[in-house]
């Protein structure tokens, strides 16, 4: 069979095809560009290793002077009871001082974290907005209150009011030895009262910054629980205090940093006294910074080393408060917010 040329296939050409286009490349993260980026990178890394100097700087003088006292004490530092640093041998210790401290922060914190917690889910879920509007103003400005004014407050009017408690927790509750007084007659200036004296103080700064965090809770979840039927605590109890868990753990140890540090209002109320005792209700015994206040002026150079021993247990309990606090955050944040 002849087959004409036009009807043979035309040959294979030799055409490559075209190349597929090459991915945009992603943008280098963490480079700064542009001028501005460059020195706001700079001011903040700046802010960051100045932070950190001063930091160290505070640690390397507060261990020096610390040890220039210890190495001279007669006694053991953490243990003793005492505090003697003009004594021959010198002797001192801050038994009392962190038993005052810790004991005095405990009964703070228990009184105004669920107080503080309860005032936030109202201010931030119950409260309409015209009463929780001026609400807020007022806890914002008890925030601002200097700690003079609550000293002069709580000795003028709290140590006196607080003498029924007082008597009333002694009768009652005097067989637990916690709530015992040696002598009822006494004025009401004891640890118990600095414990509720610095949970007044406390209560505005986590109330704040609980209030904050519950008002970040994601509306779409709460809304969804509402309308599958669950009540208003239900979804407060499902949604809200998960996410603000963390927050409100945040809270608490920004409270419990000034609770531990606080000095006019503790020195205002308590009556001096370097006495160890179990009764909370009986006057004496002491906190870090309390002490450091009332003794400053009349001590001598050594003294002042003693004193700043002191000043660095301090530092140290609020360092390991604080590190304490990141790592129980760190550990719950899948179950709050802090990760959306």
């Amino acid at each position: 069979m002849d087959i004409s040329p036009t009807s043979a296939a035309p040959p294979p050409t030799s055409q490559s095809p075209d190349p597929a286009p090459s991915p945009p490349q992603a943008p280098v993260k963490g480079k700064a560009v542009r001028p501005g980026d460059k020195v706001f990178l700079g001011l903040s890394r700046g802010s960051g290793i100045t932070l950190l100097v001063i930091m160290a700087a505070i640690a390397a003088f507060l261990t020096y002077r610390a040890y220039l006292a210890i190495s001279e004490d007669s006694v053991n530092f953490l243990t003793a009871f005492e505090w003697n640093p003009q004594g021959d041998p010198p002797a001192f210790g801050i038994g009392i001082l962190a038993f005052g401290t810790v004991v005095s922060s405990v009964i703070a914190m228990v009184i105004a974290v669920p107080i503080a917690v309860g005032i936030a889910l109202f201010v931030s879920h119950y409260a309409p907005r015209k009463l929780a509007t001026p609400l807020s103003y007022v806890i914002d400005l008890l925030a601002a209150v200097p700690s003079i004014i609550y000293g002069l407050w709580g000795a003028l009017f709290l140590v006196p009011y607080l003498d029924g408690l007082t008597r009333w927790l002694d009768q009652f509750f005097g067989w637990t030895v916690v709530f015992e007084m040696s002598n009822p007659g006494s004025p009401a200036r004891s640890i118990f009262t600095v414990g509720i004296l610095l949970a007044i103080m406390i209560l505005p700064i986590i109330t704040n910054v609980t209030r904050e965090v519950f008002l970040q809770a994601p509306k779409m979840i709460e809304e969804a629980a509402l309308a599958l039927g669950a009540t208003r605590w239900e979804v407060i109890r499902m949604s809200v205090l998960p996410f603000g868990r963390s927050g409100i753990i945040s809270a608490s140890m920004l409270g419990l940093g000034r609770a531990l540090g606080e000095t006019m209002a503790v020195a205002t109320v308590l009556s001096p006294g370097f006495l160890f005792t179990w009764h909370l209700l009986d006057p004496g015994s002491g906190t870090f910074a309390q002490n450091i206040a009332a003794k400053f002026n009349e001590a001598d150079e050594f003294g002042r080393d003693a004193l700043i021993a002191s000043g660095l247990v301090l530092f140290v309990i609020t360092l390991l408060v604080n590190g304490a606090a990141r790592l129980i955050i760190a550990r719950r944040k899948e179950y709050s917010g802090a990760n959306a």
